[in-house]
């Protein structure tokens, strides 16, 4: 098993590096080793995607929060390049991107308050839709916009829909939106669902947290929404103009509610959902959040099977448990883009970040009993390029994906990635 780790990088004009970055001395593992790093130009990545053309593979990632994209060539693992930098628009996040059938979405928002973003000031929202014929030159094709806010973890996983979180007027909170991009240039609304109470006009309101966060997971007509406080939804989307509900697994609570179901990866075959919440505050000054395998065999009554196994740092270190490493500890990401042919299919690995318990990975063949069998945590970054953590810096793995080749790519709020 190999650990690929992309850290974070600074914007600069198109540019291809010299020499590969050396590895950040510090990192530990079990069962993964780092093979190669890029510092990104001193700029934070964050949300990656992958594709092969020809002999070259590619990696593509948003950047924290609004530098726009880059374009890293990682055809050998030990020696990856920048070969490409996109400016984005001013003052709008840029860091949820998603790659199938030659095209790139794009997310575009505003950026929340004390994230780095001026409120006084413009900013583009929505999403963009590029054109990948030409790898490292994408080409606009065209533009949807909310008219709102904008939109987060989107989803496409190709054809002619495109998922999105969006945050539409009359709303609170994101909701759950299909898009036809049939024509690119004309990106039309197809339909939208989201969670009663959401609307402004209606009550009770929703649960705490309720919001969607995507990526919709799309299995046929079965869309699989992580909706915060709302937890896991199952929709039926036979009819895109009026997705219906078929089940619902409510998490918050006991567990935070606040972006309380994160990431939903459905595995069909299986009978299982693999989800995890997100951890929001600092030195765990929160309810306990969750990463959990879920029976869907009823899709009308999902139900909890398992939860992963808490993190614990290495028996020599001077800390016993992560909420004293300081940052966030909690879940994050999961290797999602299953739809991509050139990221590994989903097996009975799990892999998902943990913010500063760095990247975990565990074995889900007995479902009833999850075990980690491996792990990687960075060393601790020597330079904060974005606002968080607010406290003590620390390493706070970010994203990770993994290629057909078993690469395994990490980002970092205040590093570059880490093969």
């Amino acid at each position: 098993m190999k650990l690929l780790h992309l850290a974070a990088m600074t914007a600069l004009a198109t540019t291809v590096a010299a020499k590969a970055d050396p590895i950040p001395p510090g990192g530990v593992g079990q069962n993964v080793e780092a093979i190669g790093y890029s510092s990104l130009n001193d700029k934070p990545g964050f949300k990656m995607s992958i594709q092969k053309v020809g002999e070259r593979w590619y990696l593509y990632l948003g950047m924290l929060w609004n530098e726009g994209w880059e374009i890293v060539d990682v055809t050998d693992p030990k020696d990856p390049k920048v070969v490409k930098e996109i400016e984005g628009p001013a003052n709008t996040a840029t860091d949820q991107m998603e790659i199938a059938d030659g095209k790139m979405i794009t997310a575009l928002a505003k950026i929340s308050p004390g994230w780095g973003g001026d409120p006084s000031k413009p900013f583009d929202e929505g999403v963009l839709i590029w054109d990948l014929k030409d790898p490292l030159n994408p080409q606009k094709l065209g533009q949807f916009k909310t008219k709102s806010l904008g939109t987060h973890r989107n989803g496409y996983q190709g054809g002619k829909y495109m998922h999105l979180s969006a945050i539409m007027p009359g709303y609170r909170g994101n909701i759950y939106v299909i898009v036809d991009i049939s024509d690119p240039a004309k990106p039309k609304e197809a339909g939208r669902w989201w969670v009663p109470g959401q609307k402004d006009d209606e009550t009770p309101p929703p649960p705490a947290g309720t919001m969607l966060h995507g990526p919709p997971f799309i299995v046929g007509n079965r869309a699989y929404l992580p909706y915060g406080g709302a937890g896991m939804i199952i929709l039926d989307i036979s009819d895109v103009a009026r997705p219906k509900k078929i089940g619902q697994l409510m998490m918050s609570p006991p567990f935070a509610s606040n972006i309380g179901v994160h990431t939903v990866i459905p595995v069909p075959e299986r009978n299982l959902a693999f989800i995890n919440s997100e951890a929001i505050a600092e030195d765990c000054k929160e309810p306990l959040q969750q990463a959990s395998i879920v029976d869907i065999s009823d899709q009308t009554k999902p139900r909890l099977m398992a939860l992963f196994p808490l993190p614990l740092p290495p028996a020599d270190w001077p800390i016993k448990s992560f909420c004293e490493r300081g940052g966030r500890f909690g879940p994050h990401n999961q290797n999602t883009l299953l739809h991509n042919p050139d990221v590994a299919p989903q097996g009975n690995l799990v892999y998902l970040t943990y913010f500063n318990a760095g990247l975990r990975i565990y074995d889900t063949s007995t479902p009833t009993a999850p075990r980690e069998v491996g792990y990687f945590l960075p060393p601790d970054p020597t330079h904060r390029y974005g606002v968080f953590p607010k406290g003590k810096l620390v390493a706070q793995t970010e994203d990770v994906l993994v290629d057909t080749r078993g690469y395994i790519y990490i980002t970092d709020k205040n590093q570059g990635c880490i093969f």
